[in-house]
C-alpha cells in the first residue's frame, strides 16, 4: 500500500469499512484536504450515524435500500440490486447536519463529502432524476451517472458522479488532470472508490477473482507512479497528475465513485488531456457506443 492506494479492509475506522478524509476520520493522508468516503455495511435492521460536521455529504446506495434521517425527516433511498443495475437514489445533506442511515434488509453504502462552508438544502436525487450519460464510443464507451455534478445538484465545493466500465474497456481516457488553476482547467484532488463484478454471461468459474487496474502518473515535478490492480472495496487517491486509464479486465465488469473537490474559486471539472493521448477523443465519432450500454435494472 501506498499513501495513494487503500485496498479493501486498510482504512477501517470502527464501523465503516472504509473512512478516509471525513471530519471523524481516524486516518490522516498527508496532504489531503478537500474530499472524503465513508463506506459501510448495515445488517438487516442496523443503523449508523454521522454527526454534524462542516462537510458537505452524499448517501449513496451501493447494494439493497436504506432510509437517511435528516432533521427528523425521514428520507426513503430506493437502492438498487448492486452498483452494476443502474443508478440508484442518492441524498445530499449539506453542511452541519447529522444523519442516520438504517436499512430494513441490510445492504452497503457510500458517503462522498467535502469540506465545504456554503449551506445547501438537504434534496433527495432520484435513480430517475439521475441524468445518464453515455460516454466515449467503442472499447472506450462507459456510463456515467451524474447525479452529484455541478449541472445535475446545486452544492458549495464537491463534484460526484459514478462511472461503469464494461468488461475489457477503457474508461477514463485519455489521461488526463485537474491539478492548477488556469485556464481552461481546475484544480481537483480526486477519489476512485472501485467495484467489480464477473461480467454477464461469462463463463468464469465461481472462484475467479475479478480484477480492474487503475493508473495515476506525474504530470510536473511532484513524484506519484501508481498502477495497481483493483477489486471490490479499494480506493485509490488523486492529488494531482495525469490519472487514466482505469481498466476493466476482460471477463469482469468495473464500477467506480468518484469524488472531487479543491481549492479554487469555481466549482467545475475542467481538465487538460496528457498531450501524447489527447488525440484519441477524435475518435469517437468513428465508432459507435458499446452495446453492452446501458447497464440497467
Amino acid at each position: 500500500m501506498t499513501d495513494w492506494v487503500y485496498p479493501a479492509g486498510t482504512a477501517i475506522d470502527g464501523a465503516w469499512q472504509t473512512s478516509i478524509g471525513a471530519a471523524d476520520s481516524q486516518l490522516d493522508v498527508a496532504g489531503w484536504a478537500h474530499t472524503g468516503i465513508k463506506i459501510a455495511q448495515l445488517s438487516p435492521g442496523e443503523s449508523l450515524s454521522m454527526p454534524a460536521a462542516a462537510e458537505e455529504r452524499i448517501i449513496v446506495p451501493l447494494q439493497g435500500a436504506f432510509t437517511a434521517a435528516v432533521d427528523g425527516q425521514d428520507h426513503e433511498l430506493a437502492g438498487r440490486s448492486s452498483v452494476f443495475h443502474g443508478p440508484s437514489d442518492v441524498l445530499y445533506t449539506g453542511i452541519n447536519t447529522a444523519v442516520t442511515v438504517s436499512s430494513v434488509a441490510g445492504g452497503r453504502f457510500a458517503v462522498a463529502l467535502a469540506p465545504a462552508e456554503a449551506a445547501y438544502p438537504t434534496r433527495l436525487v432520484t435513480a430517475a432524476q439521475t441524468p445518464v450519460e453515455l460516454r466515449g464510443s467503442g472499447n472506450c464507451s462507459r456510463q456515467v451517472h451524474n447525479f452529484g455534478t455541478p449541472a445535475a445538484l446545486e452544492a458549495d465545493r464537491f463534484i460526484v458522479c459514478e462511472v461503469i466500465t464494461p468488461a475489457g474497456n477503457w474508461s477514463s481516457y485519455p489521461p488526463h488532470k485537474h491539478d492548477e488553476e488556469k485556464e481552461g482547467e481546475t484544480n481537483l484532488e480526486e477519489i476512485y472508490y472501485f467495484e467489480t463484478r464477473v461480467a454477464k454471461d461469462s463463463p468464469a468459474p465461481e472462484t475467479t477473482d475479478p480484477i480492474g487496474y487503475a493508473r495515476v502518473y506525474a504530470s510536473d515535478e511532484r513524484p506519484i507512479d501508481v498502477t495497481t490492480e483493483v477489486r471490490t472495496g479499494d480506493v485509490v487517491l488523486v492529488p494531482y497528475g495525469w490519472h487514466g486509464p482505469a481498466m476493466a479486465a476482460p471477463g469482469y465488469d468495473l464500477y467506480y465513485l468518484n469524488v472531487m473537490a479543491g481549492p479554487g474559486r469555481v466549482r467545475e471539472w475542467l481538465i487538460s488531456d496528457d498531450p501524447h493521448h489527447g488525440w484519441v477523443r477524435g475518435t469517437w465519432n468513428e465508432e459507435s457506443i458499446d452495446p453492452r450500454l446501458p447497464f440497467t435494472p
